[in-house]
């Protein structure tokens, strides 16, 4: 059974950084693009970031961009969010996700196995 397990949510005041790890028990996702996407209390789930299988494409949105920084280690199996210059907005429960459909990043349908989301609360 496919696992996604996310840790390193909290609370943080605004300016704060938190870093976001997501542990797959699957190695073969080493070959997939793989995301982080949010939800906030009312609103839609709404893309983060992405990282191609390799490392080398990297993909933000662009409330994050400059803030956020995506990593993946394939060795360990684990994808990371580091979150700098935190703003009160940010809060919401994170997600990671493996990509396992052709097209656009950033939709979150082309995604098929989902963690069970970790909650980061900014303060301001």
């Amino acid at each position: 059974q496919v696992q996604l397990v996310e840790s390193g949510g909290g609370l943080v005041q605004a300016g704060g950084s938190l870093r976001l790890s997501c542990a797959a028990s699957r190695r073969t996702f080493s070959s997939n693009t793989m995301g982080w996407f949010r939800q906030a209390p009312g609103k839609e789930r709404e893309f983060v970031a992405a990282i191609s299988w390799s490392g080398g494409s990297t993909y933000y949105a662009d409330s994050v961009k400059g803030r956020f920084t995506i990593s993946r280690d394939n060795a360990r199996n684990t994808v990371c969010l580091q979150m700098n210059s935190l703003k009160p907005e940010d809060t919401a429960v994170y997600y990671c996700a493996v990509k396992t459909a052709w097209g656009d990043e950033k939709k979150d349908y082309n995604y098929a196995y989902w963690g069970q989301g970790t909650q980061v609360t900014v303060s301001s």
